[in-house]
């Protein structure tokens, strides 16, 4: 019987018992640490959480994709603050091109929070001159009508490219909400099933 329970315990190569563990130590050293050069570190505490918080994602039902409450009290997770445990899990899952922002800045950053809005500040400033390269023409070479009031068409990449914009910054899953735009245009309308 216990070889039973021992194999309903694993989790992702690992045991529940030892994310347990990982979570409790997580829970009571959160507080302590301050720098981010030591909290990124591999076996600093942001990293640390993050894949934690990876893993119990990862475990989570599909249909949410949220960490229960109850998960994480039982991980003892749940006394970290839900802002530190996001951007946590913010950077594992940008792990990459975090440490590549952070090699380029020529300024240290003191939170996740800082190094976010960098981020964030940074991607905006490198869309706003490909905005601005358009050639301005100095004089019309005819007079067009007034289209004041009136919205122009937007294209399906324009459409596309904020949506991936707006997920990357909330952390959406972009698969999840994929399935919902195929769900919603695979449902039938109320006018069809009224027929």
């Amino acid at each position: 019987m216990p070889n039973s329970t021992k194999s309903q315990t694993k989790v992702v190569g690992t045991t529940i018992d030892a994310m347990i563990k990982e979570g409790k130590a997580l829970g009571r050293i959160w507080k302590q640490t301050n720098s981010l050069k030591d909290t990124t570190k591999a076996s600093g505490f942001d990293t640390r959480l993050g894949k934690l918080l990876q893993q119990l994602k990862a475990s989570a039902p599909v249909d949410s994709g949220q960490i229960s409450r109850q998960t994480l009290t039982t991980h003892g997770v749940h006394v970290i603050d839900r802002r530190r445990r996001s951007e946590a899990l913010w950077f594992v899952e940008n792990e990459v091109e975090c440490r590549e922002f952070i090699a380029k800045s020529k300024k240290g950053f003191t939170s996740l929070t800082a190094l976010q809005r960098a981020m964030r500040d940074a991607s905006k400033e490198a869309e706003a001159p490909t905005a601005k390269a358009e050639p301005v023409e100095a004089t019309p070479t005819k007079v067009e009508p007034s289209n004041v009031g009136q919205s122009t068409p937007v294209s399906k990449q324009v459409v596309f490219d904020k949506l991936v914009k707006v997920c990357n910054a909330n952390g959406i899953d972009m698969l999840e909400l994929a399935e919902m735009i195929i769900d919603h245009s695979t449902a039938p309308t109320v006018t069809e099933v009224a027929a």
